[in-house]
């Protein structure tokens, strides 16, 4: 048997719509019928060679998130069963066939029962961000309740669904957010900070009289990363998933504070702690259960035929929430 899916040949090359086999489960795998591929800003990277981390071997199949049902299961699977719509973050990467196809056979660990409020393509939008947001925020820095929390970009993937997991865990919280995005993390709850209109002391002294946040959450990297350093408060917590390039580590040390990297694509390039992805995302779907995690989609609808397009959205800054592409 046969499938549909979009190969990539060479680095920034097309999205060749291609027959393939259709791939068979393996002990411990579940063969999935692809609904919505979730596209990242790191996919882009992949496609253009520029992921040093993530490197993805060509000819590939492109695609980190995915959203579908299952088709069957393989020897030793248990947890799932032929029907049972699930969603994950399951390849793209390491040579691991991505998710811009119409079937995939994956790991049984990485996946998880889908939230039954949301659609396959919200499914689809949330399980890279929903990982990287829970190893920062409930693996790495144990949020409790009350405690004051700054996510960086709160209106991107990662922070949009940083915000409501902090404020699902009981914290207080703050987000930097442009002029423009001031009423998308108001709306979930939390306190925007225009951060091209204070600097980091003013946003400091106005937000906790000065003490820095308990938990900074950066999403953002680079210059942003500097910032959550010196926003922090003494014996405070920083993370980050963009921890690259070379920082000042002065300010965090004048604070006794600590710092954690997050690499959310470790578990898949190496096989390591797979099965806490699935407890994730099996949280995940409690919390979008509960009403209190959703994705931030953008409007517009691709499907395989429009995925360039959909590439291109990511690329040019155009999007307003996550890229979603249908695929069946």
């Amino acid at each position: 048997m046969s499938m549909q899916a979009l190969v990539l040949k060479q680095h920034n090359g097309p999205l060749e719509l291609t027959e393939l086999p259709r791939p068979e489960p393996a002990r411990g795998e579940v063969l999935v019928r692809i609904a919505a591929s979730g596209l990242n800003p790191l996919d882009t990277k992949i496609r253009a060679g520029a992921a040093g981390h993530a490197k993805h071997p060509l000819p590939a199949v492109l695609g980190i998130d995915m959203a579908g049902v299952v088709e069957a299961v393989g020897e030793g699977v248990g947890r799932f069963k032929a029907g049972d719509p699930v969603y994950g973050m399951t390849g793209g990467v390491g040579g691991l066939q991505g998710s811009l196809a119409q079937y995939a056979s994956v790991d049984a660990d990485l996946l998880a029962l889908m939230p039954s409020n949301l659609s396959m393509r919200e499914a689809a939008a949330l399980p890279l961000a929903f990982i990287t947001a829970y190893s920062g925020i409930a693996d790495r820095a144990h949020l409790q309740v009350g405690k004051t929390v700054l996510v960086h970009g709160g209106a991107g993937g990662v922070g949009y669904v940083s915000v409501q997991l902090a404020l699902a865990l009981g914290a207080k919280v703050f987000s930097t957010v442009s002029e423009r995005d001031r009423g998308v993390v108001e709306a979930l709850g939390a306190t925007p900070i225009d951060y091209r209109a204070q600097s980091v002391e003013q946003y400091v002294r106005s937000a906790t009289n000065g003490a820095g946040f308990d938990l900074v959450v950066d999403t953002v990297g680079g210059a942003t990363l500097d910032a959550s350093f010196a926003a922090v408060r003494h014996f405070g917590h920083v993370v980050s998933a963009l921890g690259w390039g070379t920082h000042a580590l002065a300010p965090l040390s004048f604070r006794e504070a600590t710092y954690s990297g997050v690499f959310t694509l470790h578990a898949l390039l190496s096989g390591e702690g797979r099965a806490h992805h699935g407890e994730m995302l099996r949280v995940a779907a409690q919390l979008a259960e509960e009403n209190r995690l959703a994705p931030r989609l953008d409007a517009r609808r691709f499907d395989l035929s429009s995925t360039q397009l959909a590439y291109d959205a990511l690329a040019d800054g155009s999007a307003r929430g996550k890229v979603v592409v249908e695929v069946t």
